[in-house]
């Protein structure tokens, strides 16, 4: 089996995070300036071997689009017409911001560590892949 790969794209930055080859655990890659990403995603490609890739889909809690996704759908159709092989999804991301940060406090992060706006959006990443492995099993 090839892994699943998992966008939290933002404004800035974008976590990353993959699955193992037998799409059992999810753990964080890394996180990319966003501006970078699309070189980074096509050079990882052809490192690795990538089944699917899953993009948090971000939505507000009456269930609207929430703003960023002015910037990732434009982001979505360019990745799905230069990796025409790799089926992209969307999978729910509410919250994953703020189970991010209670992850990070659980695990024993000093405070200063967990400042780094970084670590937060790869461990977001991490989650949203998670909780899509989880939905397949279902």
């Amino acid at each position: 089996m090839a892994r699943l790969l998992a966008i939290d794209y933002g404004k800035k930055r974008t976590g990353l995070a993959v699955s193992d080859e037998m799409q059992m655990i999810a753990g964080g890659l890394t996180t990319v300036p966003t501006v970078d990403l699309l070189g980074f995603l096509l050079d990882y490609v052809k490192r690795e071997p990538v089944e699917r890739i899953i993009v948090g889909l971000p939505k507000q809690m009456n269930n609207e689009p929430s703003e960023n996704m002015c910037r990732i759908t434009p982001f979505v159709n360019r990745l799905r017409k230069l990796l025409p092989d790799i089926p992209v999804e969307f999978h729910d991301e509410r919250f994953t911001s703020v189970l991010a940060q209670r992850t990070i406090i659980e695990a024993g992060i000093k405070k200063m560590a967990r400042r780094n706006k970084e670590l937060v959006d790869e461990v977001s990443a991490t989650i949203i892949l998670q909780s899509y492995m989880e939905s397949r099993r279902m």
